[in-house]
Parts: structure tokens; C-alpha cells; sequence
């Protein structure tokens, strides 16, 4: 049995913010016996003195230094869990996490997540980056409430609403060093098997991994996420397809070269995605917000 109470700690935390017996007493409203009490019998079951007496006035010893440090902690969990508690009871889930395809960036929602903030500070907001079939596999296996920017069409079997929140156009582009970069036609097969592509690894555990514009034995750099895949193409070390709000300013400017190939990657619809059935507050509120103002244009990396 715990020999700690949350009260017991409250007790004592009043005593040493108060300096006295009796003036917990008063801010607890009770009586000092009660409080005295309280503190006796803690130090029993405990086998140690919290409390040095001159007179009315107490001072933590050092045993109750450190229980009171540690008792802190305790009680703001404590306060915390209560407060989320009836959050929930009013239908506020108590964590709400949002799983965003790695093709956006997360700081697009920054604005967004002020907004809910000041409408459900007691929510905690979770944001978490997946890739291709993984963003939807998060969803299926309750590691997310809601996707933003879900990749293609959703897995079979259901169980799960999306809305398309636009398209994503992708380019295929090489460094200006690169090989590739010389060749003035559309490049074959051929042409891209003698070199290294560089591909995003699906973060799905169970679903059927994705792969895009891979040749079949094709040498390739596995990379965590589309923005090192950029960074890896910018460095030259590989060719592939880039969303063209990620390429824009780089082929202007001269960083990139886009190329044409035989077999282009087609336009691919992104989706906002949650369980179907599922009616907390958070996920009602993400939903109208981003219904009335998509969040695809603020998400590109800049």
C-alpha cells in the first residue's frame, strides 16, 4: 500500500510555502490539528522527520527537501490528469496526434495549432512525419487521429473517411554536374540504369510497402524522408522525382536541371484522412479548419 497520499503531499507543500502549522491550516481550510496530524502520521509510516519545529514556525529537513521536490512533480501530473480528465467528459480527446506526409512540412500548421490552443489548451497536439503507405498505416493502427497530406489512394478494407486536399506535380530533376544533366532527349531506361536513383523508404511496418520510379535492380540510395531525398539530389548524388513546389526556386536559379523521361510520374491527389465513426472535439475542430482553409499551399517547404 502507498504510505504517500496526494493529500498528504499537498499538506505538506502548503506547510512549506506557508512556514507554519497554522497557516496551512488556514489556507486549507482546516484545523491545525488536523494538518499536525496528517504530517505525524506521514513521518510514521515514512520512518523519517519532514519538518524541524522552532516554535510555531517548520523548516523541511532534508528528507522532506526531497520528498516535497519530488511530491511537486507529482501533484502537477496530478492537476494535469484532472484537467484532462474532464476534458475528455466534455469531449476533448486527451492527446490528438496528426501524422503528416514527409512530401509536406509540419511548420505549415503552425498557425493552425495557435488556433487550437487557444480553444482546447488541454488537448495535447502530437505531430508525426511518415512516408508513402505509412501515413495511412499510422492512421489504421491508431498511431494517428488524422493525416494530412495522405499520399494516393487509401488502403483496401475501409474503415476510414478521406477527403482530397489537392494535387502534388512532381518533376524529375538531376544536378547540373550530374551525367544526366548533358543528355539533350528524353531519358530511356537505359539511360537511368547506368546511374544511381535516390528513393524514399516507406515507413509502413505491416502495409504493402510503396515504391515509385524504380527500376527493377536499380542501384538506390534509401533515404529517410523527401526532404534528405532533396538535399541528397541537390548534392548530385542521385536522380528522381521532386514535388515541383520542393524543385522551384532551384531550377529557376539554376541548381537543378529538370529532365525529361520516357515514363513521367502523374500528378498524385493528397488526402486529409481519419477513422471513420471517431466524433472527439479536436478531431472535429482539424477538420472544419482545414476544410475552410487547406493547408496544402502553406505546407511546401519553403
Amino acid at each position: 500500500m502507498l504510505k504517500i497520499s496526494l493529500d498528504a503531499l499537498v499538506t505538506v507543500d502548503t506547510i512549506a510555502r506557508r512556514g507554519s502549522f497554522a497557516a496551512a491550516a488556514k489556507e486549507l481550510f482546516r484545523v491545525p490539528s488536523t494538518i499536525s496530524y496528517t504530517v505525524s502520521k506521514l513521518e510514521e509510516d515514512l520512518g523519517v522527520p519532514l519538518f524541524e519545529r522552532f516554535g510555531p514556525k517548520v523548516t523541511l529537513t532534508p528528507a522532506g527537501a526531497e520528498l516535497l521536490k519530488e511530491g511537486r512533480h507529482l501533484l502537477k501530473a496530478a492537476g494535469d490528469l484532472e484537467r484532462r480528465v474532464r476534458r475528455v467528459a466534455s469531449g476533448w480527446e486527451t492527446e490528438f496526434t496528426i501524422a503528416i506526409d514527409s512530401v509536406l512540412s509540419p511548420a505549415g500548421l503552425i498557425d493552425d495549432i495557435s488556433a487550437f490552443y487557444d480553444v482546447a489548451d488541454q488537448t495535447r497536439v502530437r505531430l508525426i512525419k511518415e512516408e508513402l503507405s505509412g501515413t495511412w498505416e499510422a492512421l489504421l493502427d491508431r498511431r494517428a487521429d488524422l493525416l494530412v497530406g495522405a499520399a494516393g489512394a487509401g488502403p483496401s478494407g475501409g474503415g476510414y473517411t478521406a477527403e482530397p486536399i489537392g494535387t502534388a506535380s512532381f518533376v524529375f530533376v538531376v544536378a547540373p554536374a550530374h551525367p544526366l544533366a548533358a543528355v539533350e532527349r528524353a531519358l530511356t531506361k537505359a539511360d537511368l540504369a547506368q546511374y544511381r536513383a535516390v528513393a524514399v523508404s516507406d515507413s509502413a511496418r505491416q502495409l504493402q510497402a510503396r515504391t515509385v520510379g524504380l527500376l527493377f535492380g536499380q542501384d538506390t540510395l534509401s533515404v529517410p524522408d523527401m526532404q534528405t531525398k532533396y538535399q541528397y539530389q541537390l548534392a548530385g548524388l542521385g536522380f528522381g522525382f521532386l514535388p515541383e513546389p520542393f524543385v522551384r526556386g532551384d531550377l529557376a536559379n539554376g541548381l537543378l536541371v529538370e529532365k525529361q523521361v520516357e515514363e513521367s510520374r502523374s500528378a498524385e491527389t493528397l488526402y486529409l484522412a481519419w477513422r471513420s465513426g471517431e466524433e472527439g472535439a479536436a478531431l472535429k475542430w482539424w477538420r472544419d479548419r482545414l476544410r475552410g482553409s487547406p493547408p496544402l499551399d502553406r505546407m511546401w517547404p519553403r
